[in-house]
């Protein structure tokens, strides 16, 4: 009896994981009604593929990473991901930011979230290609905020192409937050679109400091195009610490590491 519940419910974990490649996300009620199951069932099953397969666990779901690097996610998407961890990073990065600064806001889940948590700050100007981001400090008092023009790309919301470019040459940054899709030791801050790799180097060019703010489930990937080596950054801001030959490349190369408090 225990060998054919045990293969019922491998059976059962290969249909999601197909369901997954095919569609790249699954919910908890989706696998509920295709496969007939509890929800402790369903969340026993992710569990299980989350360990064993390119699984990540969303609000309510999950998702299919697949090969590191191909897929491009929506910022809807990303948005469903480790977004407490996100938090704790944005909290930390904005304890980095003063009043009179000038800070930059590339595109990205936890870029926005920086900029939900100065908004009710003082005296601060805001450079940002992402209308959404934008869109979210329009109505603080306190925040002054700089919107590149440019060619929207719709996963990100970010503008890129040479109308952003050429705002960019002419501004003055003093802080520069990054998102990024990958970051690691040799291939340095990556991500998947060329444009928003060519507009975040120019960003990086024209700012006194940078910081990258990824993930731990960045840490380690490389995404297609290369913005930035580590050795151009002067801080990363994480919710947990890299290992031993990232933190010490890191150290060697006097990028300084922020690690976000873990409060979940």
């Amino acid at each position: 009896m225990g060998d054919q519940e045990l293969s019922k419910g491998e059976e059962r974990r290969s249909k999601i994981l197909n369901v997954l490649k095919t569609q790249g996300k699954i919910t908890i009620q989706d696998i509920m009604d295709k496969f007939h199951c509890s929800e402790a069932t369903a969340r026993r099953d992710l569990d299980v593929l989350v360990k064993t397969e390119a699984v990540i666990r969303t609000i309510g779901g999950a998702q299919f990473e697949g090969i590191p690097g191909i897929r491009e996610a929506s910022f809807h998407e990303k948005r469903q991901l480790l977004w407490v961890e996100k938090e704790a990073i944005a909290t930390k990065a904005a304890s980095l930011i003063e009043e009179g600064d000038v800070i930059g806001l590339t595109g990205g889940t936890t870029t926005y979230l920086i900029a939900k948590e100065i908004k009710g700050r003082k005296n601060i100007t805001v450079v940002t290609n992402a209308v959404n981001i934008a869109m979210e400090l329009a109505d603080s008092d306190g925040v002054q905020v700089v919107l590149t023009g440019g060619v929207m790309r719709k996963n990100s919301f970010e503008l890129c192409g040479p109308l952003a470019e050429s705002i960019v040459e002419s501004l003055n940054i003093g802080k520069m937050f990054m998102g990024a899709d990958g970051f690691a030791l040799e291939q340095g801050v990556t991500t998947y679109s060329e444009l928003e790799a060519q507009i975040g180097r120019m960003l990086i060019k024209r700012s006194i400091r940078t910081y990258a703010v990824v993930d731990h489930s960045k840490i380690g990937r490389a995404s297609l195009f290369s913005i930035a080596p580590l050795s151009s950054l002067y801080g990363c801001v994480t919710n947990e610490a890299p290992g031993k030959e990232l933190a010490d490349a890191l150290a060697l190369a006097n990028v300084e590491l922020f690690v976000a408090d873990q409060h979940y």
